[in-house]
């Protein structure tokens, strides 16, 4: 039996002896994220600001994110981000060297049946962008500057995170893997009320 099977099927186990729906006994052991309403009550903006971030900072350190965004030229795998296996490297483009891009294997989805990730855009974030190995404020100081951040404003940061395809697929990893916390929705509300109260960081 795999390994992911048996806690889903001890909760199921679960759900049917304490009459809690399966996929409620399961959805609550995922991490999520608070809206922005809910920072409302923290009357100094500055402190609003950086506190959004620290709630965002919970998708941005979360292995979904940090293992694309590897301080080397390997990407990460696992909830531990251990190095890649097959053993790969970026390539000049962050799709892989000439002989091994990462499509070969990476495809337009996940392949849950032989637990490969997958999506269209599927690439590592330029060497600039890497998180892994760093606090939250050093990533938050890294993404606001365009330098280090892909080349976006504060607000096409924002739409970044809210929107892009690639992003996404944080929340919907496949079998084996767990998602990044919340909902890329709220993430990306987080974001453009970070930005709108400062981009104060933690």
């Amino acid at each position: 039996m795999p390994n992911w099977e048996m806690p889903i099927k001890i909760l199921a186990l679960v759900a049917v002896l304490t009459g809690t729906p399966a996929v409620n006994a399961i959805s609550d052991q995922a991490d999520s994220l608070a809206s922005p309403d809910s920072f409302a009550a923290i009357a100094d903006t500055t402190a609003r600001s950086a506190a959004l971030f620290a709630e965002l900072g919970k998708v941005l350190t979360h292995p979904r994110c940090v293992n694309c965004h590897p301080a080397g030229d390997r990407p990460r795998q696992g909830e531990e981000g251990r190095p890649h296996q097959p053993p790969v490297a970026r390539g000049a483009d962050g799709h892989g060297l000439p002989a091994m891009r990462c499509s070969i294997c990476h495809q337009a989805g996940n392949f849950d049946p032989a637990r490969v990730p997958g999506n269209p855009e599927w690439h590592l974030a330029p060497r600039e962008m890497a998180w892994e190995g760093k606090t939250l404020a050093q990533i938050c100081e890294q993404i606001k500057d365009p330098k280090r951040n892909g080349g976006r404003s504060l607000e096409e940061l924002v739409h970044h995170i809210g929107t892009d395809s690639l992003v996404g697929w944080a929340w919907t990893p496949g079998v084996g893997r767990t998602p990044a916390p919340g909902t890329q929705q709220i993430a990306g509300a987080l974001a453009d009320v970070w930005v709108k109260t400062g981009a104060v960081c933690p």
